[in-house]
């Protein structure tokens, strides 16, 4: 692995120069806010853009640059930035005098409940704010039907921020991903999350063998987001769904970042596979925080207040709040109703944005491929550069993603989005996804960014 670090520190002079208002503000937060920010994976070093407009396909900083955003609210603007669509519908609610909470149930929480039974297939949902709560939920709810305690998750794969997600989801040379991410828990808490490798069917085979009477669940992303942006195999999900079954385990597919992705439903069914619990969130809240989870009546209706013992699943203060659930059902009905077409718009855009961009570095001797699709699952707008060493490899799980001696992870997760954003490029930790406001002609102008980044990596590094 070459060393980067003298690159990253001209890359770093070279932005503070192009960003010089964002470089304050980023200063001053600090001040305040744990690091400058409230999330992590925003606050790209050395400083992030800060932002004061978003629309379509671009953000404008408060440098005034106009850049072309594949990051996209974390994958959730599959319409881009505040579409006209949404927005329109909220500020009619506003100058109405509706639309803020109000801590009661209303008609739009029911229509939205409807609609995503329906298009998942799926016989209940309890709506919540994040898709950390919806997984957390999810897990607890396996957990008292099963009555078991141990939760198989895969490692690389994320779940968010909360005690089942926090195992085996940062690399380790030495360490593979088994090993706790985060002080604060139980010290023995990580000996109830086991951990499988994605899209390997023989060790899960294994492990269900070896564990499965103790397994409450295995929760996995049918398209891993954080570990690689990889899909599963149509064997891997259908391997899962058929041990699942024969050991009483409660199948949930986080769908958080997939769900209405692929189609205006699950991509489950795209796979022809079910779980028993699936949890949503991003593109179903229309850019507002909605996350649910949704599954069997069996299932769910344990957090219900006849059921004894109860799972409590409160869903939180903020949970179905009117505007959300107003930004829920105007996106669902628009995708819905409009499937046919925008779909395989979507996945038409991501071909040629994957396909660029691996192009772009090929054109200037960087070995690189863009992962996000496969056989089983060919429709994608995601995509993630990668920069394997052996130009051979293949990237199918995380553990190909994510370790330095198959990858050049410096490059996808520290020098491309550094780079990028010296040409109004914004692909963060190198992975993006398209949007329906994205056309051929910025992944076109964002592909030439690629190349000209590749061409200043390939004199300096």
């Amino acid at each position: 692995m070459k060393n980067i670090a003298p690159f990253l520190a001209e890359l770093a002079l070279d932005y503070t120069a192009h960003s010089p208002l964002s470089a304050a503000l980023h200063l001053r937060a600090q001040e305040s806010m744990v690091d400058g920010g409230s999330h992590s994976v925003r606050l790209t070093p050395p400083f992030p853009p800060r932002i004061q407009g978003a629309h379509g396909a671009r953000i404008m900083d408060v440098d005034g640059h106009s850049i072309t955003d594949f990051w996209q609210g974390h994958f959730a603007n599959i319409l881009g930035h505040n579409p006209a669509l949404v927005t329109a519908a909220l500020a009619q609610a506003f100058s109405e005098g509706y639309g803020l909470q109000c801590g009661f149930a209303e008609p739009l929480q029911v229509e939205v409940a409807e609609m995503l039974c329906r298009q998942t297939g799926m016989q209940r949902v309890r709506l919540t704010t994040s898709g950390s709560l919806a997984t957390f939920y999810a897990v607890m709810l396996a957990r008292a039907f099963t009555g078991r305690e141990e939760v198989l998750k895969i490692g690389g794969g994320w779940h968010g921020g909360q005690p089942w997600g926090l195992k085996g989801v940062k690399f380790d040379p030495s360490l593979g991903f088994e090993h706790g991410e985060g002080e604060g828990l139980p010290l023995d808490f990580g000996g109830q999350i086991l951990q499988a490798r994605f899209n390997d069917c023989q060790m899960l085979e294994d492990l269900f063998k070896q564990s499965g009477s103790r397994l409450a669940c295995f929760i996995l992303e049918p398209v891993i987001g954080g570990g690689g942006f990889i899909p599963a195999t149509r064997e891997y999900l259908q391997t899962a769904r058929r041990l699942a079954d024969q050991y009483g385990v409660v199948l949930i597919f986080d769908e958080i970042i997939s769900g209405f992705r692929f189609r205006a439903g699950d991509v489950g069914s795209l796979y022809g596979v079910r779980p028993d619990l699936v949890t949503l969130g991003k593109i179903i809240g229309g850019g507002m925080p909605v996350a649910a989870v949704a599954g069997s009546k069996e299932i769910l209706d344990l957090a219900a207040a006849r059921s004894g013992p109860r799972v409590w699943f409160s869903g939180g203060t903020y949970s179905g709040h009117p505007a959300c659930m107003l930004a829920a059902k105007t996106m669902l009905d628009y995708l819905v109703d409009n499937e046919a077409t925008l779909y395989p718009r979507l996945a038409e855009l991501g071909r040629l944005a994957r396909q660029s961009f691996a192009d772009a570095f090929r054109s200037e001797g960087l070995n690189a491929v863009c992962t996000g699709a496969n056989a089983d699952l060919p429709g994608s707008s995601l995509f993630i550069l990668h920069f394997p060493i052996d130009p051979a490899a293949e990237i199918t799980c995380p553990e190909d993603a994510n370790n330095p001696a198959v990858c050049d992870t410096g490059l996808t997760k520290k020098v491309l989005p550094l780079g990028l954003l010296l040409s109004d490029v914004n692909m963060l930790e190198g992975k993006g996804a398209v949007s329906l406001a994205h056309s051929e002609v910025e992944i076109r102008a964002a592909a030439g960014a690629c190349a000209a980044l590749a061409q200043r990596i390939r004199l300096a590094i």
